[in-house]
């Protein structure tokens, strides 16, 4: 039976769950899977690298077709998304407001115009970023980039006393959020050896972290906690926290909780307000393909943001914080009158005035993302991700799983994952596989010394590559392992 036919014979008769079709191992069940996608046509708004582009010495543009120069297969997500189709567009408009209008653009509205006045994109970011993150707009500000944005939100949260002084943190925290709570620590003239909480993995065979560890470790340290820190999404795992239930049990300490969102924006189903959290931060490069190093976002619930009511031990209406220009009540910002009255919400922990050109390639995305939307995301996040899994472990069939050169350390329950997988290889396999996938055009991420990180985004992903990536992994796995 020709592929065509096969495809037509599942799609007459949808596929059964993967655990269950036997078809799932070939090729044709995955075309199918694409077929039935209902964010197949998002795919088309992405520019994927070629894999001839991943090799060219260049950057001149060449003519090329599909079957001549095919897509690579780009599962890294998330450590930089890929560039929608739209961005040039986007920045083309600024680029041209920006000429022909001058200083002026700060305030003249176009008829034509993808963003409003340079002095409102702000407004317009945040309006796109509120139901990504499961916020209200005004609990969202599009500004900086994440470490700094972790930085002016402790400078407002973290409000230590000799009693209660110490952070709560992961161990495997990312390098940045470990230097961020250090120096914050001894910005405040604490030593980091004592001020620093580190909840460690159990085992390292499994170095995931269990909502009752953390539970255990804030009970343990509650009288003198100030501040718990963690990641939505840890970046070396994939585990997805329950943030919910870590939440509410610090509150219930007294402990003031914040989260970093780096590798949970734009890709897992938060719901920030609703689960009360106090504040989050998040970089937009990643699963949100604003492009390197593009600007932030962070999150301040509306309880504390409110401007009127009189703050605990402060003379002032607002919660403290280091304030900038561009946080300041806009009715008044330009009046230059030197006192400072902050916006309500997340609005007013900003500083200064926007870089309207990486803004808009923040929003080029967004605007993406609220048509797919969140809840058709994860969706497809948890059906991609499975079927990688399915497909990692349970293929070869008569292969058992004891007998692969490698595990998953990611967890297997969908709810405590993001679309990424952490798959640690045996000792000495990590080269000769990293060689094998560059060669056929895959495009992946590593953390050494053994663990490579891969990750279908739902949006310009597909079945058929995760299918076609497997037979290359497996493929590679089996010769670095007769090389070793």
């Amino acid at each position: 039976m020709g592929s065509r036919q096969h495809v037509r014979d599942i799609q007459n008769g949808p596929p059964l769950h993967y655990a269950s079709d036997i078809r799932a191992y070939k090729k044709e069940y995955a075309e199918a899977l694409d077929a039935q996608d209902p964010l197949r046509s998002f795919r088309d708004e992405f520019i994927i690298p070629s894999k001839k582009d991943l090799k060219r010495k260049t950057l001149a543009a060449e003519e090329s077709s599909e079957a001549s120069d095919p897509k690579s297969i780009y599962f890294c997500g998330n450590s930089l998304g890929v560039q929608p189709r739209s961005t040039q567009r986007y920045i083309e408009k600024y680029l041209r407001a920006w000429a022909t209008k001058g200083v002026t653009g700060h305030f003249v509205p176009h008829e034509d115009e993808l963003l409003p006045p340079f002095v409102d994109v702000d407004t317009a970011g945040s309006k796109l970023m509120a139901p990504v993150v499961g916020a209200l707009q005004s609990e969202v500000a599009v500004m900086g980039t994440l470490t700094a944005n972790l930085h002016l939100l402790m400078a407002s949260f973290y409000r230590p006393t000799k009693e209660k002084f110490k952070i709560i943190l992961e161990g495997k925290a990312f390098p940045s959020d470990h230097y961020a709570v250090e120096s914050q620590l001894r910005h405040h003239n604490f030593d980091p050896k004592e001020g620093m909480v580190l909840v460690e993995p159990e085992n390292l065979d499994k170095p995931t972290l269990s909502t009752e560890q953390i539970i255990k470790v804030i009970d343990e340290n509650a009288s003198s906690t100030a501040l718990v820190l963690l990641s939505a999404v840890q970046f070396y795992t994939g585990q997805y926290f329950d943030i919910e239930r870590i939440t509410a049990h610090a509150h219930s300490k007294d402990i003031l909780i914040g989260w970093d969102c780096a590798h949970a924006a734009g890709n897992v189903d938060l719901r920030l307000h609703d689960w009360n959290v106090d504040f989050a931060a998040w970089c937009n490069y990643k699963y949100i393909n604003s492009g390197p190093g593009g600007m932030a976002g962070l999150f301040v619930h509306e309880r504390h943001g409110r401007v009127d009511e009189k703050q605990p031990d402060s003379n002032e209406t607002f919660r403290p914080r280091l304030s900038g220009w561009w946080g300041s009540d806009l009715a008044t910002r330009f009046n230059m009158e030197n006192r400072f009255t902050p916006q309500v919400g997340a609005a007013g922990f900003q500083l200064s005035n926007p870089s309207v050109l990486d803004i808009t390639a923040v929003v080029a995305s967004l605007e993406i993302f609220n048509r797919a939307t969140m809840d058709e995301i994860r969706k497809k996040s948890v059906n991609i991700t499975g079927y990688l899994e399915h497909l990692l472990t349970k293929y070869p069939l008569d292969a058992p799983a004891e007998s692969k050169p490698f595990t998953l350390i990611t967890p297997s329950n969908p709810a405590e994952r993001g679309a990424q997988l952490s798959i640690r290889l045996q000792p000495g396999l990590l080269d000769r596989v990293l060689h094998t996938l560059e060669e056929h055009g895959v495009v992946i991420d590593e953390r050494k010394p053994d663990v490579v990180r891969v990750a279908p985004a739902p949006l310009y992903n597909t079945y058929t590559e995760v299918w076609e990536f497997c037979q290359i992994f497996l493929q590679a796995c089996e010769e670095a392992v007769k090389a070793r």
